[in-house]
């Protein structure tokens, strides 16, 4: 069984990779019994969804940004 921390690195990870059917089963199983990895996860996916609704122009208007960087800041969102 993986410790709290390790669920935690984990379920970070699930967001930018496909678990492998173990990772999942085991993830799923620490979530099922872990009210604090359970929060912990659904803070990530809210993170994760305010960051993809972010309106992009007004975050980098400050910033002076080139087109160019602008639109792979805006691309990365939409991928998350």
């Amino acid at each position: 069984m993986l410790t709290c921390k390790e669920i935690s690195q984990l379920a970070s990870e699930s967001l930018d990779r496909t678990l492998t059917l173990r990772e999942r089963f085991t993830l799923k199983i620490h979530l099922f019994r872990c009210d604090m990895c359970s929060r912990y996860v659904r803070q990530l996916k809210f993170l994760r969804r305010a960051c993809a609704d972010a309106d992009v122009e007004q975050l980098t208007d400050a910033a002076e940004l080139t087109g160019e960087a602008r639109a792979r800041i805006r691309n990365r969102l939409r991928r998350a």
